[in-house]
């Protein structure tokens, strides 16, 4: 039994092409037919698609696929309409084909202090490094791969493990820019691995502090701390809600999802999906990167601008709180106006509802 697919293909070639464009496929796909098997046949249609023979992954609305992946998980996880792009646009040389050099430059930073063992783990995260959130947002982060390689090295006791960690947050963007989440099809976390690496590095800094704080500290200079108050928010109410459209931005995937769109659907509204739904907004590296952290968040409100919200309810009451606060910062950083785009927390809205509906 075959499969029906639409396909919007990626080309370029940097020795002819200024730059990329689109072409769209109608394709027929075997039952058992793979990624690579996809690519095939557009290439039968065009032979100016290109992709590698080697190494092979692909981005496919928005996750990275590997070529063995079977058509039907993909269709059944991401539906029959597919865009399919390199893994790194801004790095291809022909259609598929990327520049793959970062890859191993990431790897450099380890190499002193790693093994043939180490290398040959380092390589089957190829496509790891590829699926990095935090590349979308800069284009010089190393990659979460070598960063789940460091954490490998010092988990079995590697000797270096100061020199792995300074390797690691040296560069421009590296682990402290890592809010980590991966966009690849078959998802394996490693959270819990960059939040130790992370609390190695930052314990490393304590325990070493800077000429600076040392002299602070002699002459009696050390930081205030600061004083927690907590205050308990006035609730926020959107007017003429039941009118508006609806976007919900739940962050990480929980069980108020469903719950939060039956409401919108109870409230007689519309509900604007927006993709970045279940993303990161840099609400955990705002204090070690608030420029990336901003940059996250304005992705995010754009997004939801851009399709029409006119709300959007806001699941994390941190992130709301994040919002909120740097909504200014917010719209210099990504560089446009957000005008006419209210916020609330889900809390908040639900609230509000309960007492619409009442």
């Amino acid at each position: 039994m075959s499969q029906k697919l639409t396909v919007r293909a990626f080309f370029f070639n940097a020795k002819t092409d200024y730059l990329p464009y689109y072409k769209n496929f109608t394709l027929n796909v075997e039952e058992d037919a793979t990624a690579k098997d996809l690519l095939g046949l557009i290439q039968a249609q065009n032979s100016d698609f290109s992709y590698p023979k080697q190494k092979l992954i692909m981005k496919i609305n928005g996750l990275i696929v590997e070529a063995k992946e079977k058509v039907a998980s993909i269709v059944e996880r991401l539906g029959t309409e597919l865009t399919i792009e390199p893994a790194n646009s801004y790095r291809s040389n022909n259609g598929l084909k990327i520049n793959d050099d970062d890859f191993m430059q990431s790897y450099a930073l380890l190499e002193p202090y790693a093994t043939e063992s180490d290398l040959k783990f380092y390589k089957t995260l190829y496509a790891l490094h590829y699926a990095s959130e935090t590349s979308l947002f800069d284009r010089e982060y190393i990659g979460d791969a070598i960063l789940v390689l460091a954490h490998k090295m010092i988990s079995e006791g590697n000797e270096h493990k100061d020199a792995i960690l300074e390797a690691i947050t040296s560069p421009h963007s590296a682990l402290f820019d890592c809010e980590y989440e991966n966009n690849l099809f078959n998802a394996k976390s490693y959270d819990a691995a960059i939040t130790a690496l992370k609390d190695m590095a930052k314990r490393d800094e304590n325990e070493h502090p800077s000429l600076l704080d040392m002299i602070k500290d002699r002459l009696g200079m050390e930081k205030e701390e600061k004083v927690a108050v907590e205050t308990k928010r006035a609730a926020k109410t959107i007017d003429d809600i039941e009118n508006k459209y609806i976007a919900y931005y739940a962050g990480t995937k929980n069980d108020n999802e469903n719950v939060i769109s039956q409401i919108i659907a109870d409230l007689g509204t519309k509900e604007v999906t927006i993709v970045r739904k279940n993303k990161l907004s840099g609400l955990s590296i705002l204090e070690d990167n608030k420029t990336l952290a901003l940059k996250k968040a304005g992705a995010t409100l754009l997004e939801a601008y851009d399709v029409g919200a006119e709300v959007l309810v806001v699941e994390n009451e941190a992130c709301y709180e994040m919002f909120e606060t740097y909504f200014k910062e917010i719209e210099n950083v990504v560089g446009r106006k957000i005008i006419g785009l209210e916020l609330i927390s889900a809390k908040d809205f639900a609230a509000q509802v309960s007492t619409v509906n009442a």
